[in-house]
């Protein structure tokens, strides 16, 4: 009895199928016409998707200022191969640099490299740090032949999440990183959302859509504290990496 009513329900199942599917019989009714997507020109400013900001070209240091104190930066500006190098003018203990203009979710492309001189290892070999809204960091860091703890090696939420894989090219030869960034969203002081970060390295995905646990901690535990739309800083940590070619996309 039990199996003549399965197959009594199966059949029915079937018949309101078959009459959805002669409902939807014309492909005219699964087809979306709204909203356009806009068109995007992916190489329009020199090389820069035509809706990106750019933040810097190798031109000038312009959109960039001290974190310290909003001054202007003392990074070398190397108009030679259009990048710019951490130094610290010799009057700053920290040249750490943030963006004038503040973002929330964005896709940012950036690329960098580290000193092709080896004078330190483990943490002090090429380190520095991309930070989102100035908070949340990936690790910049010369891993090759030169191990560390994972959460904290090159292509790590820094102290929060190991990278997929290790996809460096060779000490002092540039890397890129792809970074596709939503913030986190709070009503008041209450977290809503958390944020969420994927990272590419060299076109190869080693965060993939992590979910973040707050700002980054050197030690304890991460927590989130209510924020907008803030900076992106990029960390010196004693060693003279030099980044080019950055800009961003705003997602809203």
């Amino acid at each position: 009895m039990k199996k003549i009513k399965f197959l009594a329900i199966l059949f029915l199942g079937m018949l309101s199928i078959n009459a959805q599917n002669k409902e939807l019989a014309d492909p005219k009714d699964t087809e979306v016409y709204q909203p356009v997507p806009p068109t995007v020109q992916p190489y329009s400013q020199q090389g820069v998707p035509s809706d990106a900001i750019v933040l810097f070209d190798g031109s000038s240091l312009t959109e960039w200022e001290s974190s310290n104190d909003k001054t202007a930066t003392t990074w070398k500006l190397n108009k030679a191969d259009k990048s710019m190098t951490i130094h610290n003018g010799g009057t700053k203990e920290n040249a750490t640099i943030q963006t004038k203009k503040e973002f929330g979710s964005v896709q940012l492309h950036i690329e960098w490299k580290s000193p092709s001189k080896i004078v330190k290892s483990g943490q002090g070999r090429g380190n520095s740090g991309v930070f989102l809204q100035g908070r949340y960091e990936v690790q910049v860091l010369d891993n090759n032949n030169n191990d560390t703890y994972v959460n904290g090696q090159v292509g790590s939420v820094y102290k929060q999440s190991i990278p997929l894989a290790k996809a460096s090219v060779a000490t002092g030869e540039w890397n890129t990183y792809d970074i596709i960034y939503h913030a986190p969203e709070f009503d008041g002081d209450k977290l809503v959302k958390p944020g969420t970060l994927t990272l590419l390295h060299n076109g190869i995905l080693v965060q993939d859509h992590f979910v973040i646990k707050g700002p980054t901690q050197y030690r304890g535990v991460p927590k989130y504290n209510s924020h907008g739309k803030a900076s992106i800083k990029l960390q010196d940590h004693g060693s003279p990496v030099s980044y080019r070619n950055i800009w961003v996309r705003e997602l809203k």
